[in-house]
């Protein structure tokens, strides 16, 4: 790698003055994304793109001097995927936020990385349109971010992930090199599908310039459910009989116990205490087949044993309703420093999953409050604990490999969302096998053949097992 001075130099003639940042403390706000435990580094520069051109000529230099380089959005994720690289130059997409187009009549929109979720989906609600993908923090993470970790959210049950709205997009190499793959068109298969090969990779392919997303008709305000159960069985017991019968609500959400408790230690909405579990679900279908929509799940909850079962079409109400799950990570937040996992099961499993996480807080003596997706069997235990307390760290990162195991053992997955970054490196080997490694590898060989974007993301040098991740050499 060539001294720091040397790229910087040439970073600082070839962009605007402002787009390159060495300021220790400046540089020092960008080491880390949402995971607070991840493993981290410190930059040694920050930069600002305006364009694809820039991220050109950054990229060109990375690459003659062999400098890292992390890509980063909002900072949102909770992997670690974006956090920085001792030496590396942190790439911050937020200056690239233009909304390009928003074409009614082929229903796509086309956006840079930096555009928030949220004003993708006001502009596009004024054209009576709707992006689907809905994480948790819509409101402030960015395309980009959801991109790289082929984020999902609160609607994927009917609509789907990220993943399923790209058409195109246009990535920029790590030789500098801009790629545009993709189509405008509602069908194409000419070729391989480049564009969703670059979707979830977390930055470690090239650095996603500019995006087109496929849109839909803005849907009609949702009915909206909820109901408490005294067991999770019960709770999964409806998940199952929502499946099975056919029904898709546009949103179908669950909250154990702990959750509802911190929730309303939170927000004070007079929630039901000692329930075991709490569904949220809505259908956006529209007059009377949203109401015989929500009719049918609350038929599945009554049936299943539901302390409580209300229903509403107000959307004031309905968004009142909504907001107790949207809180549960920050109201979790007030308990203890958050390790949040994200392990996606088969929806048949919820249940199970949930009996055996409670029973790993009990072992591990740790507050564990689940949150999740019941929909799509995307479940989010959060692991409150005291990181100062040592103790109490290492009974926390136990936990959290327990849980994974337990997905794993049911079937499921290590992250349904959130991705790996550099918290799951030994659990992707686990998942995918030592096939899968060797086909990841290959891949990153051919696009990015000196291994300088994002390294120790995702299947870097592998760990055994229960290693913590603080453990893990990151990008040295």
């Amino acid at each position: 790698m060539s001294s720091t001075d040397s790229w910087l130099r040439e970073l600082r003639a070839a962009l605007p003055a402002h787009a390159v940042v060495d300021d220790p403390d400046v540089v020092a706000g960008y080491s880390r994304d949402m995971a607070m435990l991840a493993p981290s580094g410190r930059p040694s520069a920050v930069v600002f793109p305006a364009d694809t051109a820039e991220v050109s000529v950054v990229l060109r230099i990375a690459s003659a001097h062999r400098v890292p380089v992390v890509p980063r959005g909002a900072g949102s994720g909770l992997a670690g995927s974006s956090n920085g690289v001792d030496g590396a130059i942190t790439l911050s997409m937020i200056r690239m936020n233009a909304i390009l187009e928003v074409d009614p009549a082929n229903r796509l929109a086309v956006v840079q990385p930096g555009v928030v979720n949220k004003a993708l989906r006001d502009a596009a609600e004024a054209q009576s349109l709707y992006y689907p993908p809905d994480p948790s923090s819509f409101d402030w993470c960015t395309i980009g971010g959801n991109l790289s970790t082929n984020a999902g959210g609160l609607c994927c049950v009917k609509y789907g992930v990220t993943s399923d709205f790209v058409m195109g997009v246009e990535v920029v190499l790590a030789d500098g090199e801009i790629l545009r793959t993709g189509h405008r068109t509602v069908k194409g298969v000419a070729g391989y599908d480049l564009a969703r090969l670059f979707v979830g990779s977390e930055g470690t392919l090239g650095v996603i310039t500019e995006a087109t997303l496929a849109l839909r008709p803005k849907p009609a305000a949702p009915v909206t459910l909820v109901a408490t159960f005294d067991s999770t069985a019960a709770a999964g017991k409806v998940v199952e009989a929502v499946v099975t019968g056919g029904l898709v609500p546009s949103l179908l959400e669950l909250m154990d116990q702990t959750c509802i408790r911190a929730v309303d230690d939170m927000a004070n909405m007079d929630l039901d205490r000692d329930a075991a579990a709490l569904l949220v679900a809505q259908s956006d279908s529209g007059g009377e087949r949203a109401t015989q929509e929500i009719a049918a799940v609350a038929s599945a909850c009554e049936q299943a044993g539901a302390t409580l079962v209300h229903h509403t079409d107000d959307a004031q109400e309905g968004a009142m309703l909504l907001h107790a799950r949207r809180i549960a990570l920050p109201a979790l937040e007030r308990i203890g420093t958050p390790l949040v996992d994200d392990v996606a099961v088969p929806r048949s499993r919820i249940s199970e999953f949930l009996d055996r996480t409670a029973e790993i807080s009990r072992v591990r003596d740790v507050v564990i409050g689940v949150v999740g997706h019941a929909g799509d069997g995307n479940m989010h235990p959060t692991i409150c604990f005291d990181p100062k307390d040592a103790d109490q760290y290492e009974r926390a990162f136990a936990a959290f490999n327990d849980i994974l195991e337990v997905g794993l053992s049911l079937g499921g997955t290590v992250t349904g969302e959130h991705g790996i970054g550099n918290l799951k490196l030994d659990w992707l080997a686990r998942e995918i096998g030592p096939i899968g490694l060797r086909v990841h590898a290959a891949i990153k060989g051919a696009l990015d053949p000196l291994g300088i974007m994002n390294p120790g993301k995702v299947f870097a040098p592998q760990l055994p097992v229960g290693v913590r991740p603080e453990l893990a050499v990151v990008g040295r």
